[in-house]
């Protein structure tokens, strides 16, 4: 039996996940990050991406998209608080791909440096969104 670590994704509206993986991977502030059993302790910001879970005797790895959140290790516990987070069978590519268009016009009709922060904030959100169903297709 291979080595697992617990596993809890949460969002403010909901619990995602919550069981074993033999290895987790994410996007963290300053680049992927790779987690295994047995992991140093860690606390660090996540950017907006995909959670990669390898689950035990599952071939393919489960799918989280995150908005960004934070990311806690423990030796056998991993902990992501995510600002939202959406199973990757849940993402719309429809909607992933209207906010992008929605957030480069309010970037090109920005009436002050807040709406342009925002805006390059939702921007960012829909590309993340839009890769996360590209690599969740590119799997199937």
């Amino acid at each position: 039996m291979a080595m697992t670590i617990h596993v809890d994704v949460v969002s403010a509206e909901e619990s995602i996940f919550s069981g074993l993986a033999e290895f987790v991977a994410l996007p963290g502030e300053a680049g992927e990050l790779g987690i295994l059993p047995g992991h140093m302790p860690l606390l660090t910001r996540i950017k907006a991406g995909a959670v990669r879970l390898k689950l035990p005797q599952q071939n393919d790895e489960e799918l989280i998209f995150v908005a960004g959140g934070m990311l806690e290790v423990q030796p056998n516990l991993v902990t992501v608080l995510a600002d939202t987070a959406i199973r990757g069978k849940d993402l719309d590519e429809a909607k992933a791909l209207e906010a992008k268009k929605h957030a480069e016009e309010a970037m090109v009709n920005r009436s002050s440096e807040l709406d342009y922060a925002r805006a390059q904030a939702e921007l960012a959100e829909a590309v993340a969104q839009l890769a996360a169903i590209k690599k969740l297709r590119g799997r199937h």
